[in-house]
């Protein structure tokens, strides 16, 4: 077996969260020998679970008073939507990580994430300008680990010309986002925050700190 395979591999270990009084137990995942992560799929936990993380996360971000909800691809998309029909707006904006045919002339943001290999890109159809310009915007997603993801997507959206005055995660994990963030990291409102581990005594614990 290569090492790629047995890291990939699930711990057979779960962490419990509270979501804003929804109990999840998360497995945990080792994406490193000595570092693992509790993963949260949220395609995968139904849609009430999502109704859920929509409205409460609302409720944190409606004092903003947001005009607009963006999300990115592909995790940010059930989020955005969620957030977006619990505040009772229409309009949202998702940011794409694939280059599909209408983008041909996308503003780009290069970006890095803790659980995708390599650089990608966030891609903002010039046709979704408009929505964004001049207006107050949220930014939301799944979880901010590193804050690469989040913080290009709140960069994006100021060089389309919005006022971004929030962002709404699910989860936050450990604190490597908040000096990536830097000030930003002031706009996030989040549901429920997890560690990071390492191996200790054959089981994974969670690192001091995170």
């Amino acid at each position: 077996m290569t090492a790629p395979e047995q890291v990939s591999k699930l711990t057979g270990q779960t962490w419990p969260v509270d979501v804003a009084g929804w109990r999840l137990d998360l497995p945990i995942v080792a994406i490193k020998p000595d570092f693992a992560i509790s993963l949260m799929m949220v395609i995968d936990l139904g849609v009430r679970f999502g109704a859920h993380c929509g409205e409460r996360l609302a409720e944190r971000l409606a004092p903003l008073k947001p005009d607009v909800v963006v999300g990115a691809a592909t995790l940010g998309i059930p989020v955005a939507i969620e957030v977006t029909r619990a505040l009772g707006l229409d309009d949202y904006v998702i940011l794409q990580k694939s280059p599909k045919i209408h983008l041909g002339d996308a503003l780009v943001q290069t970006i890095q994430s803790i659980t995708s290999a390599g650089e990608q890109r966030l891609l903002l159809d010039r046709q979704a300008m408009p929505l964004l310009e001049g207006r107050r915007v949220v930014v939301v997603d799944d979880v901010v680990a590193s804050g690469g993801s989040l913080g290009g997507a709140i960069a994006l959206c100021r060089r389309a010309g919005a006022e971004v005055v929030g962002a709404g995660v699910i989860l936050t994990e450990a604190h490597d986002w908040e000096e990536a963030l830097g000030a930003d990291a002031s706009l996030i409102r989040s549901l429920a925050h997890i560690p990071q581990f390492a191996p200790e005594g054959g089981v994974w614990r969670p690192i001091s700190g995170t």
